[in-house]
């Protein structure tokens, strides 16, 4: 086996979803064999999630102790710990392109889930559980979700949860909001746009599924910030799910259906000259990145790929032009924060800690490793353990500051992997520090009501 890793960058191919040798189980098990042998060989990938161990330990206990020793319905079991993280590929793996070896982990897991969905092998509670267009519709009813939120919190309706929809009844679940972000958001201040900005001097914000149905509170800080900078926005006329959690599942057709929804309304915004933003990393990266390898050809996700901010990255642009106010009169004291995968996964750098190092008379310690929470994979009765033992690192680490003192806050740019690290910190006996996003610490440094 050849020695010397890809000292490049990791090239992303497109993803041949459309041809009939993708859904080949034949061939599909081929390439995973092929991949399989080069990670058993490897084994650098070993602490980013429950595949790489379940793999070695699967080679390790084999007759032959090799790939080829593996029985290959054992395969699923490596593919099911998947879960789309994209941190081998992009921060781990030597042999990715423009390596010979041509290896991405995360598409050849994801044909395989492809494979299972197109068989009928996803049941019918992980559908519902990846649908969060149909959950949210409950959204904004006062009398509804007050009865929701209270019983999904009895320990007899979790037990229900559990058996039927596969939810882990210890796991934590978002409550409904009464009020949806996208029909509690104000209207958009009029500012002129100054000629010859650098960055988009206006900003189209999809609202995600997350901030619409259950902490629009996020989404309104965000429109503070953005008042308080005098920069102009809209929220974009109308919108659906980004198709991540459908992705997660293998439902590729579905995560087409979003894709025809969602593109032709933003790329809009694209050719006018918006930013547009998504404030949830996973629904940014989609548009960022899995949309357009699945649609390569098409002229408008392209537009919308490059038309696509997370905020921190283009709050950290606006700084480098000039054009962000930087007085801060109210200091955070110590913050943990945590930089979730599909944050990092996207290239951008550090901007969200970069935001909050600015803030005076601020502690910053940053963790850069998984929560563990993952989509569905962290709420599912199957994974739901395995999630928290993926995340104790990060739980024990964001514990403690540099100086040995406690945090007074914990953040997470990924608002589900937040409230996956607070259920960390309150499972392990490691305190209780204040849960916020990064948009809620900035409007509060910003002296923001």
């Amino acid at each position: 086996m050849a020695k010397e890793g890809n000292l490049e960058a990791p090239t992303r191919h497109a993803l041949a979803w459309e041809t009939p040798d993708f859904y080949n189980e034949e061939k599909c098990f081929d390439e995973l064999e092929r991949i399989f042998d080069i990670c058993h060989g490897c084994r650098r990938c070993v602490s980013l999630c429950g595949s790489f161990p379940t793999l070695f330990d699967l080679v390790d206990e084999s007759s032959t102790m090799e790939v080829d020793g593996v029985d290959k319905k054992d395969y699923w079991k490596v593919v099911d710990q998947c879960f789309m993280c994209d941190l081998c590929y992009m921060t781990k793996c030597p042999y990715t392109p423009p390596h010979e070896w041509n290896l991405d982990f995360p598409h050849t897991m994801l044909r395989a889930k492809a494979i299972k969905f197109k068989k009928g092998e996803v049941g019918a509670a992980e559908k519902f559980l990846a649908s969060t267009d149909t959950h949210g519709s409950f959204a904004g009813i006062p009398i509804v979700v007050q009865a929701i939120n209270a019983i999904n919190k009895t320990e007899a309706a979790r037990s229900v949860m559990e058996s039927v929809a596969g939810v882990d009844k210890n796991a934590w679940l978002p409550s409904l909001a009464t009020k949806k972000f996208r029909s509690s958001a104000p209207d958009a201040q009029s500012v002129k746009v100054v000629d010859g900005e650098k960055t988009p001097g206006k900003v189209a914000i999809y609202s995600t599924c997350y901030i619409n149905y259950n902490e629009p509170g996020i989404g309104h800080d965000l429109l503070k910030i953005l008042d308080h900078n005098a920069i102009p926005y809209v929220l974009v006329e109308k919108e659906k799910c980004c198709g991540m959690p459908k992705l997660e599942l293998g439902d590729l057709d579905s995560v087409k259906d979003s894709k025809e929804a969602n593109i032709p309304v933003l790329a809009k915004y694209a050719k006018d000259g918006f930013a547009i933003m998504a404030a949830v990393p996973s629904c940014a990266l989609m548009f960022k990145q899995e949309i357009p390898l699945m649609f390569p050809d098409c002229t408008d996700t392209q537009l919308v790929k490059d038309a696509m901010w997370d905020p921190f990255e283009y709050f950290m642009a606006r700084k480098r032009d000039g054009l962000l106010k930087t007085e801060f009169p109210q200091k955070l004291g110590n913050v943990s924060y945590q930089i979730p995968c599909h944050g990092r996964v996207q290239n951008i750098g550090k901007k969200t800690e970069e935001m909050l190092k600015m803030i005076p008379d601020t502690q910053i310690n940053t963790i850069e490793r998984c929560s563990g929470h993952a989509g569905t994979y962290g709420v599912k009765k199957g994974s739901h353990e395995m999630a928290m033992k993926i995340g104790k690192p990060v739980f024990k680490a964001m514990a403690t500051m540099k100086d040995g003192s406690e945090p007074d806050f914990i953040s997470s740019d990924c608002p589900l992997g937040g409230h996956h690290i607070a259920q960390g910190f309150e499972v392990n006996g490691l305190g209780a520090p204040e849960l916020n996003h990064p948009l809620t610490l900035v409007r509060k440094a910003y002296g923001l009501k």
